[in-house]
């Protein structure tokens, strides 16, 4: 019965829930799923992590390449991120060029990366207008209900924490390249910012971390970024119902919690990946 009536009429199902302050999953409103971390799982690449949040499954894989730095910017690398929502995730996404939230997704990750500013570029330069490091940062959603936003923001600074670069040195004579692959060094990561994403009910409550079904019911999605310093680095609101300046705050503030929380993962699977085995 109860399966027929979530089928038919979705939204009443979910309303019978939040008018008792809980979710189908049996969740409060303010409740993230179970967040889980692995770093370091793809060999071939420079850096990388796999992160779940409830059923959601991002991973994130770093490949270092050397470049030369555009000519407005002699003294800075790049770091280029690119999100993939392939069909395998979810039966809404379809095969080929990325669709509307793939590239939504790109341009917020990329957006997140220069205002909050998580890896310096200027660290990036080897020599000044010559040589200079790209990040390609591949993010890939391998299982989607819901939430893309956070976990593929987590993925990334996970695998950014993790990545190890070859040593470059540049032969004075030839003004040739020479890496060394045996001598890797990590990264500076000079900001940390995690993401909160929120839903709109009904044009009034708010839900934390929703699922895929809870988003494709609500009046509104928002994510809110912010960095250890409580900062706000980043507001995703693509259209929807308008927020109050009070419920505004509310997410802010449940936004600085949960980058605590997420921290305190990282650090814990990232200090478990250091001692010896």
């Amino acid at each position: 019965m109860a399966a027929g009536f979530k089928t038919a009429e979705p939204l009443e199902y979910h309303r019978s829930f939040l008018k008792e302050n809980c979710r189908p999953d049996g969740r409060e409103l303010g409740e993230f799923r179970t967040t889980t971390l692995n770093i370091g799982s793809i060999s071939t690449a420079d850096g990388s992590a796999l992160v779940k949040i409830g059923n959601t499954t991002v991973m994130c894989g770093i490949k270092g390449e050397l470049t030369s730095p555009a000519v407005d910017a002699p003294n800075k690398g790049y770091i280029v991120p690119n999100v993939d929502l392939p069909p395998l995730c979810s039966s809404r996404f379809r095969p080929g060029p990325p669709g509307e939230q793939a590239q939504a997704a790109s341009q917020f990750i990329a957006d997140v990366i220069e205002s909050s500013a998580v890896v310096q570029k200027e660290d990036l330069c080897i020599v000044k207008g010559k040589l200079c490091w790209v990040l390609y940062c591949d993010i890939m959603c391998l299982d989607y209900d819901g939430n893309l936003l956070d976990a593929c923001l987590i993925a990334l600074l996970a695998a950014l924490q993790n990545a190890r670069l070859p040593e470059v040195t540049v032969n004075k004579e030839t003004e040739v390249p020479e890496v060394t692959l045996e001598n890797r060094r990590g990264l500076n990561i000079h900001k940390h910012p995690v993401g909160a994403s929120f839903i709109v009910f009904d044009d009034s409550i708010m839900i934390v971390d929703p699922t895929a079904e809870e988003e494709s019911l609500s009046t509104a999605t928002i994510t809110v970024v912010t960095d250890e310093e409580e900062r706000l680095c980043a507001l995703h609101k693509p259209g929807g119902t308008s927020l109050s300046g009070e419920k505004l705050q509310d997410c802010i503030s449940r936004a600085t919690t949960r980058h605590r929380e997420v921290r305190k993962l990282i650090d814990k699977v990232t200090q478990s990946d250091k001692t010896p085995k």
